[in-house]
C-alpha cells in the first residue's frame, strides 16, 4: 500500500511537471511582444539557477554561497569549446555540464572530506569562486579581464536563435529538466539518503548511509545544473568575463530564489524566481537602473521571508496559520495572567 502511495504521489507530480512544460511551451508560442518573452525567459534562467541550488541547499542542507563557481566554469566551457575547440554548441553543453560536475566533485571532495559544513562550507565555496574568478582573469585562454564574446551566427545549428522565442523554448526544457531530477530526488533512495544525511548526519551514519557520498552526489547534480545556466547565458548574450561569470550576484540570485520559494521542495524555486523576477522588474521602473539596488531588494525580501515565513512562498499558508496560533496563544496567556 506504502508503495502504491508513493506511485501515486510520483504519478500525479509527473502530471504536474507535464502540465507545467506544455503550459509555459504554449504561452511561449502564443506571445508576440519582444518584452514579455524575454520578461519568461529570464524568470526561467532564474528557476534554473534556484532549483540547481536547492538541490544542494535545499535537500542536502549545505548551504553555498559560491554557486557561482559552476556558473561560470558552464559559462566559460561552453564558449571555449566553440571557439576554440571547434564543437557545436549543442555538444558544447553536456561538456559544459559534465565539467561543471566535476569542478562540483572536486570541491566536495575537498570540503566535505574534512567534514566541513554550515557557515564553514558556505564560506569555502565562496572562496573558490573568488578564486576561479582571479584565475579567469590572469589565464589567456579565457580572455583574461577583456573576456570572450562568441561569434553572431545565427540558426539552430549555432544555438543563435533569431528571437527570444528559441531561447525561451530552450530554457524550458533545461527547468524540465531540474523539474525532473528533483522529482527523482524526492522519490528516490539517493533522495532519501540525502535528506537523512540533511536532518541528522550522526544518525543517518549510524543507519549506514554514507554522508560524504550522498553530499558528494548532490553538489555534482546541483554544480551540473547551474553549469547548464552558465551555457544558457553564454549563448543568449555571446559574451562572459570573469565578472560575470564569478561573481556573487549570481549565487545570491540563486540562493535567494530557492529560500524565497521555499527550500526543499519541488515548486518553491520556481515560485521564489518568478516573485523575485516580478519584483525586480517592478524595481526597475520605479527606480531606474539604480546601483545595487536588485541586491538591496533581494537582501530586504530574505531578511523578511526568514522572519515572517521560513518555509517560503510555497509554504506561506501555514506559515500565517502559525503565526496566528502564536498570537492568538500569546493573547491567552495574557488572559489568563490578568
Amino acid at each position: 500500500m506504502n508503495g502504491q502511495a508513493r506511485f501515486s504521489r510520483l504519478t500525479k507530480e509527473l502530471l504536474r511537471i507535464a502540465l507545467f512544460a506544455v503550459g509555459v511551451a504554449l504561452l511561449v508560442q502564443a506571445m508576440s511582444s519582444g518584452v514579455a518573452l524575454n520578461f519568461v525567459m529570464m524568470a526561467l534562467y532564474a528557476a534554473l539557477l534556484a532549483q540547481a541550488w536547492n538541490i544542494l541547499g535545499g535537500y542536502g542542507g549545505q548551504f553555498s554561497f559560491g554557486h557561482a563557481l559552476f556558473f561560470g566554469t558552464g559559462a566559460y566551457v561552453q564558449a571555449i569549446a566553440q571557439m576554440q575547440w571547434g564543437l557545436s554548441p549543442w555538444l558544447a553543453l553536456p561538456v559544459a555540464v559534465l565539467l561543471s560536475c566535476a569542478v562540483g566533485l572536486f570541491v566536495g571532495a575537498l570540503s566535505f572530506r574534512y567534514g566541513l559544513k554550515g557557515s564553514y562550507f558556505a564560506l569555502v565555496t565562496l572562496a573558490f569562486a573568488e578564486v576561479f574568478r582571479i584565475l579567469a582573469l590572469s589565464v589567456p585562454f579565457t580572455g583574461a579581464g577583456v573576456g570572450l564574446m562568441l561569434p553572431l551566427q545565427e540558426g539552430f545549428a549555432n544555438m543563435q536563435f533569431g528571437s527570444r522565442r528559441g531561447y525561451a523554448m530552450l530554457i524550458l526544457g533545461l527547468v524540465v529538466l531540474a523539474l525532473l531530477i528533483t522529482c527523482w530526488l524526492k522519490h528516490s533512495r539517493f533522495g532519501a539518503y540525502l535528506q537523512a544525511v540533511r536532518d541528522n548526519e550522526d544518525a543517518a551514519r549510524a543507519i549506514g548511509v554514507n554522508p560524504f557520498k550522498v553530499k558528494l552526489g548532490a553538489i555534482a547534480l546541483s554544480g551540473g545544473l547551474m553549469g547548464a545556466a552558465g551555457a544558457f547565458y553564454v549563448q543568449v548574450f555571446q559574451y562572459i568575463d570573469p565578472g560575470i561569470a564569478y561573481g556573487a550576484h549570481t549565487s545570491v540570485e540563486a540562493l535567494v530564489g530557492a529560500i524565497v520559494g521555499g527550500m526543499g521542495t519541488l515548486w518553491g524555486p520556481i515560485l521564489g524566481a518568478l516573485a523575485l523576477h516580478v519584483l525586480a522588474d517592478v524595481t526597475r521602473n520605479m527606480f531606474g537602473q539604480l546601483p545595487g539596488i536588485n541586491m538591496v531588494i533581494y537582501g530586504t525580501v530574505l531578511v523578511l521571508m526568514v522572519m515572517f515565513a521560513p518555509r517560503g512562498i510555497g509554504g506561506l499558508g501555514r506559515s500565517v496559520r502559525e503565526l496566528w496560533a502564536k498570537g492568538k496563544a500569546s493573547r491567552d496567556n495574557e488572559g489568563v495572567a490578568k
